[in-house]
């Protein structure tokens, strides 16, 4: 759509004789998206512990804490783009339960962790439990919500991101079915208060690798420019672009992002996306935070692509895909 196109569209639109709102022309910067949380938190109270929370005893992180600094950086590694807001808040206090029907007790599993044994198998959480527990399916048919964080603990058994709904795909997690009664896919994401905020953005990027894998599966090699962003130096020597979550531009092994070694790599040119410029530059851990992860996943996500228009039947903004994976064709 050129721009005098998108202006007569953008007009229909505004005075009401169109329903339907034109994406940006190319080169345009994309509306910000706001997106609706369930937050769910798993903090029992601890018996032997006088009745303080499990948290609390085992000196583990705020939840709300957590949640808080994760919004804020999404929201500035996207550009302002990813806006997330907590619509509902609940705090359980009970363990969930297993796919098997298991529930913990706290007492035993402050026991388990203490001594680091004794953790139930098979691990994984019964997930349609939480949906039925909590309305989920319904919020999401509404549209009071739009996905579902999970803050518990070690062993909890949760995946970091699980996609559900129609035509679910496999989202770092098989896709949760059945939720046939759904009209849209939502994910579920997963995280554990022991951790820090650079693990939530961890969990997070898997979910935007495997989300812009199956937008671009269809893609041959040489349109696939998803292929092209994870580019790093030891697979593809002198042809780095910004690299995957686990591998940098210039890392020789899984989570090697303080590696001081310099390779040249075009991770800046991707902020001319789609019109590169072929700038190429040298570049080693400093450039991403010097081996902190929460710092590298920033600057990974501060390079995904986020402009108005199309290129080869895909959005210019890969952001949309990962907030949104209804728009994902499948």
């Amino acid at each position: 759509m050129n721009l005098i196109n998108y202006l007569r569209t953008f007009w229909e639109w505004l005075t009401g004789s169109s329903t339907v709102k034109p994406a940006p022309p190319p080169g345009g910067t994309p509306d910000p998206v706001h997106k609706k949380v369930l937050m769910i938190i798993y903090n029992p109270s601890v018996p032997s512990e006088g009745g303080r929370k499990l948290f609390e005893v085992l000196g583990w992180n705020n939840a709300d804490t957590l949640c808080n600094q994760f919004i804020q950086d999404l929201h500035s590694s996207s550009a302002g783009y990813a806006n997330y807001s907590v619509v509902e808040r609940v705090e359980v206090d009970h363990f969930p339960i297993k796919q098997d029907g298991f529930a913990y007790t706290a007492d035993e599993y402050v026991a388990c962790i203490r001594t680091n044994s004794g953790f139930h198998q098979p691990d994984l959480v019964d997930y349609q439990k939480i949906l039925d527990q909590f309305n989920i399916v319904q919020k999401v048919n509404l549209g009071t919500i739009d996905e579902v964080w999970m803050f518990a603990f070690p062993y909890a058994g949760f995946y970091e991101s699980r996609l559900a709904g129609p035509r679910a795909f496999f989202c770092n997690a098989p896709p949760l079915t059945p939720t046939s009664s759904c009209q849209r896919r939502f994910i579920l994401m997963g995280f554990n208060v022991e951790r820090g905020v650079g693990e939530m953005l961890e969990a997070y990027t898997h979910r935007a690798e495997f989300i812009m894998d199956y937008v671009y599966q269809q893609n041959p090699q040489t349109e696939n420019l998803w292929k092209r962003f994870i580019r790093y130096d030891k697979i593809a020597p002198g042809q780095a672009e910004v690299g995957t979550v686990h591998y940098a531009p210039n890392s020789l092994r899984d989570y090697d992002w303080g590696n001081p070694r310099t390779v040249n790599s075009r991770c800046d040119d991707w902020k001319n996306f789609p019109n590169f410029k072929g700038s190429i530059k040298p570049v080693n851990c400093t450039a991403w935070g010097g081996g902190d992860i929460r710092l590298h996943h920033k600057w990974w996500f501060s390079h995904l692509p986020k402009t108005g228009g199309r290129t080869n039947g895909i959005a210019n903004n890969w952001w949309q895909y990962i907030l949104d994976p209804n728009r994902v064709m499948v």
